[in-house]
């Protein structure tokens, strides 16, 4: 990999691939740029092809910049304190809560995934992203009460609505509203 400064973009990582077939731009989370071309072109044609997207470059940082003001980042340092915190945290508190609430589940995975904050598998098992971790204690308590109660009803019919709603005293449409106003965060690249 060699780094070419653009008069225009900065910084503009170039990297020569066995595997590319064609000239490929990316651009980061973090703003930076990455070129990557096949063996038979040259680093002078790859540059080229950046020039000629320079204007896409620039909307793109843009369009990620405004996103990332509303995404939160952590490091991948921060994600593995976190998923120690979660392991030592969760645990505890998904059985204090099946116990007062009469749930049984089959087990507990804290995953990283960062598409849900947790699901409740056929068999009853619990995953909790471990970002969970990030939200208030009452909104934690929130999601892990909604996969408990998928224990019971693997859906979300009227009864599994109106069992939340009992668990949390009346209160799953104003928790519900909350809760997305959180993002689970991205982590910054290494």
């Amino acid at each position: 990999m060699t780094t070419i400064e653009h008069p225009i973009l900065g910084s503009v990582e170039c990297v020569r691939s066995l595997r590319a077939r064609s000239i490929r731009l990316r651009v980061r989370v973090d703003g930076t740029i990455r070129v990557t071309y096949p063996l038979f072109a040259s680093r002078r044609e790859a540059m080229a092809f950046v020039d000629k997207r320079c204007d896409w470059v620039v909307k793109t940082r843009e369009r990620l910049k405004s996103n990332s003001a509303h995404h939160p980042t952590i490091t991948a340092l921060e994600q593995q304190q976190l998923r120690r915190e979660a392991q030592r945290v969760l645990r505890p508190l998904v059985a204090e809560l099946a116990h007062a609430h009469g749930f049984e589940y089959t087990s507990l995975r804290i995953s990283s995934a960062h598409t849900r904050w947790g699901s409740c598998s056929g068999k009853n098992g619990i995953s909790l992203s471990l970002y969970v971790m990030l939200l208030p204690d009452h909104l934690r308590r929130f999601v892990i009460l909604h996969e408990l109660c998928h224990t019971r009803h693997h859906n979300h019919s009227a009864a599994f609505h109106s069992l939340l709603d009992s668990c949390v005293e009346g209160k799953e449409k104003l928790l519900n509203r909350e809760l997305r106003s959180y993002r689970i965060p991205r982590v910054e690249p290494l």
